[in-house]
């Protein structure tokens, strides 16, 4: 039976990308900060570690307890909207231990054991702000577009051993969890210059009815890992799509 590894499962695209691959008859290893805070019910199949990947001996912990894996999933990140003055380069750095370094940490750490079976997939969950830049999110986008350029280079390295690396990339997400937080993040600290600016935005995100919806990315994910033809980057929700069109790119 195949095996998954799925880090930030508590709420949101990591809840249904577990829920998506143990429909599917998967085991699953979810993993998150805080398992206690964690909606999964015990069930078969379903494994509930504690993964901070921020933290070296969390995820070697999280590694050994899970054993051998078929596939890694990446999902764990964090969001904040702010112009660029009015973030702390304290939280730039958290924002990229957790979006860019903690993907990569845990990347190098489940890598020997699939060189060796040569064979596996890992999935890196990004975003689609990286084909369609925002406002207020310079900080988020320059994590993830440093975890794209990481996980296309990674992917030839990968190759070698049999071993696929993908990208999905979700659109807006502003009733998740996930963007609650990154908003939480913005607290009062809006520089006055800046302050209608982007609280127009956030006006404007929260307004749309073309977002994203954890089920999307949970599918999308789900294909990456599955299909071997998906390609590199696979946008997941009706927003990142059409990005992806006004870019250029290809969707299929």
């Amino acid at each position: 039976m195949p095996r998954v590894l799925v880090t930030g499962c508590s709420t949101g695209f990591g809840l249904a990308i577990a829920q998506r691959f143990l429909a599917a008859d998967w085991e699953v290893v979810a993993t998150m900060r805080n398992p206690g805070e964690g909606v999964l019910p015990p069930q078969e199949r379903l494994t509930v570690l504690p993964l901070d990947v921020t933290d070296a001996d969390s995820i070697a912990a999280a590694v050994a307890q899970a054993g051998p894996i078929d596939a890694l999933v990446n999902n764990a990140g964090v969001g904040i909207l702010n112009a660029l003055e009015g973030t702390t380069i304290e939280k730039v750095r958290e924002i990229f231990e957790t979006n860019t370094l903690g993907p990569i940490a845990l990347t190098k750490d489940v890598m020997p054991q699939l060189r060796e079976r040569r064979a596996g997939v890992i999935v890196n969950v990004s975003s689609s702000v990286t084909v369609k830049p925002l406002p207020a999110l310079a900080t988020y986008s320059a994590s993830k577009a440093a975890l794209n350029a990481f996980t296309e280079s990674f992917a030839h390295e990968a190759a070698l051993f049999g071993v696929r690396v993908r990208l999905v990339l979700p659109g807006s997400s502003p009733a998740t969890s996930f963007g609650q937080n990154a908003v939480a993040r913005m607290g009062m600290e809006i520089p006055d210059p800046y302050k209608a600016f982007v609280m127009d935005y956030l006006g404007e995100l929260r307004g749309s009815s073309d977002v994203t919806q954890p089920e999307d990315v949970a599918q999308a994910v789900w294909r990456a890992v599955t299909d071997p033809a998906t390609p590199m980057k696979t946008p997941a929700g009706a927003d990142a799509v059409t990005w992806f069109r006004e870019a250029g790119l290809p969707v299929d």
